[in-house]
């Protein structure tokens, strides 16, 4: 399960200092995204997809996204 972290200045919120989480799982055609301020529950999405070939490429796409916005991959602590 990819964990990603945000520590920083988050211009698409206008905040001077961001420490968000970002995750990601996928069983099956099953993608689950959980996001929040770190050290919080945070938010859980559910998205069915047709296919577990295109919950496959939303993962990688998404993950893509969020390395470019400066999300860095750390070891999950919800594992």
């Amino acid at each position: 399960m990819p964990y990603f972290e945000f520590i920083g200045v988050d211009a698409s919120r206008k905040s001077e200092r961001a420490e968000k989480y970002w995750e990601i799982t996928q069983i099956g055609k099953t993608v689950t995204v959980r996001f929040g301020k770190i050290g919080a529950d945070g938010q859980l999405k559910v998205k069915e997809f047709e296919t577990k070939e295109e919950a496959e490429a939303e993962v990688a796409k998404l993950i893509k996204e969020k390395k470019k916005k400066g999300y860095i991959e750390k070891p999950n602590p919800h594992a």
